[in-house]
């Protein structure tokens, strides 16, 4: 990350590194080792999860070119979208859950003090990632973003961070503490900055496609609803017109 790039930092980049820092100095000051931040980082996963799928349910127009379930492509519809979101729920909550167990075990809650010192970072994580969905949102509506890229870049956010905290030393210094923080800090800045880009893109496509193209793709499916929706409302739809008798 070049230094002009930390220059021009974006805020929902800027909003990433407050609450590290925020995080970072809670630790630091109860005189905590790495083994503290498992439950703030877990939560801050939580969060990034709820708003991911937030995010899906959210878009209005998108693609699902080369995202496939049980080998065919996925619908780029309302139920597609849907169902989608619906996975990732049942797939990264199962993730967690055995992540809270383990966490649970070996970093137990044991006093009302920590309890609301993590609902403090919670806190903090919520505010900083609110602001970050609000750039991709802005961002995927001024675009036609892919589906299964949406919901794969969460697992992308996280990877970075779970690492750090399961190959840290549990009982490291303040120098490995700080080290290890400023590596998680760098991998949310640089995977925000690449969500960002791969919006920004899918935005110049589409700004790129022939107007008659979209117009006529519009086009079509309005006619197809229409239709549609007309034989649904005609009482005879489908039915033969019976002969008349005679005279």
């Amino acid at each position: 990350m070049s230094w002009r790039y930390a220059l021009t930092m974006t805020p929902s980049a800027r909003q990433l590194i407050i609450p590290n820092v925020f995080t970072l100095v809670v630790v630091i000051t109860l005189h905590q080792g790495l083994g503290a931040l498992l439950w703030p980082y877990w939560i801050q996963s939580v969060i990034i999860g709820w708003y991911a799928r937030k995010r899906m349910l959210e878009l209005n127009h998108f693609t699902t070119d080369g995202f496939t379930s049980n080998n065919r492509q996925v619908p780029a519809t309302e139920a597609g979208k849907r169902s989608t979101a619906g996975f990732f729920v049942f797939h990264y909550g199962f993730f967690h859950a055995g992540y809270f167990l383990f966490i649970a075990r070996l970093e137990p809650i044991s006093s009302l003090r920590d309890t609301l010192l993590l609902v403090a970072c919670g806190i903090s994580f919520v505010l900083a990632q609110r602001k970050t969905y609000a750039a991709q949102h802005a961002a995927d509506l001024a675009g036609e973003p892919n589906l299964g890229t949406l919901m794969f870049l969460p697992y992308l956010r996280i990877v970075p961070m779970h690492l750090t905290i399961v190959l840290a030393p549990k009982d490291g210094g303040m120098v490995a503490m700080v080290f290890f923080v400023a590596l998680k800090t760098a991998a949310d800045v640089l995977f925000d900055h690449i969500d960002r880009r791969i919006a920004v893109n899918a935005a110049k496509r589409l700004a790129a496609s022939p107007p008659a193209m979209v117009a006529t793709a519009t086009d079509a499916a309005g006619a197809s609803t229409a239709g549609a929706d007309a034989a649904a409302n005609t009482p005879d739809a489908g039915r033969s017109t019976p002969p008349s008798g005679p005279g």
